[in-house]
Parts: C-alpha cells; structure tokens; sequence
C-alpha cells in the first residue's frame, strides 16, 4: 500500500453482498438464526418485495486466480467443487458452527480440515445456492509476511 493511498479516507464504506433467496424465510432463518448474523434492518415493499440486511462483521474481497481457487478445494475439499463465488464466514469454533449448520439444514460438502494456512475450514451448501466455507483462526496471522496462499 503506498503512503499517500494509507493518508486518503477508505473510498468504499462497506461492502454488501445481495443474494437472490428462492425460499426467502429459509435463508433468513439459516444466515440469521443458525449462522448468527445479527439483523440490522428489513424491508417490506410493494408485491410481497422483501430484503433483510444481516451484520457480518468486517468484509472483505478475497480475489483469487484459478490455480489459487483450485488449491483452496483440493485443500478444503479433495476436489475441485467451487462455483466462481463462494462465501466465508470467520467463526469461533468451525466444528460447533458446521454442525449447528447441517442441523440447520446445510449440506456438509467437506468436514473440517486444518489448512496449510492454519485455519481450520468446513465447507458447506447453504440455501439461496450458496457454497459457503466456515473458518476458525488457529493462530494469529502475521499479515506483513508472506504466508502460502
């Protein structure tokens, strides 16, 4: 990062995700109740129109090339199964919060597995169509060296 961009307020506030639901009530109960998002506002409009804004903490835009995005499943997964988004979610505990998911109604696509990256991730099919992965920090990440991807 170069000194004059760290001195100029961030120009991006937040970053918001908009996902098409099929089965509206199932997502909110699985993102909100079973995941833990916290609401932070829901609107109701015109032609039973309706959107539920859920709180997920600090986001940020994780892009990776091909060969990168083909590792992360052979890691996580065994095989190569991503669509081009996934989505990932920080938790305390991977393995409490991928089994209050599958009872939740997820599809465990692979366990927890510690990464080479020392994380430890779950990947799961969430409803609205949704790959999601589930990670737990198992040690502090050193973000000024260089760690495998």
């Amino acid at each position: 990062m170069s000194r004059e961009s760290e001195d100029r307020p961030p120009a991006v506030r937040q970053l918001r995700l908009v996902v098409e639901a099929e089965d509206y009530e199932a997502a909110v109960a699985f993102f909100r109740d079973a995941l833990g998002l916290p609401e932070e506002a829901a609107f109701v409009g015109d032609g039973d129109a309706r959107v539920v804004i859920l709180d997920a903490g600090r986001a940020t835009l994780e892009i990776a090339n091909p060969a990168q995005k083909r590792m992360i499943d052979e890691v996580e997964v065994g095989r190569q199964v991503a669509p081009r988004l996934r989505v990932a979610f920080e938790v305390d505990d991977t393995r409490t919060a991928t089994d209050r998911l599958v009872a939740a109604g997820a599809e465990q696509i692979a366990p927890p597995t510690v990464t080479p990256w020392q994380s430890l991730n779950s990947r799961l099919g969430a409803p609205a169509g949704l790959q999601i992965t589930v990670f737990q920090e198992l040690a502090t990440p050193d973000r000024t060296t260089e760690r495998p991807a």
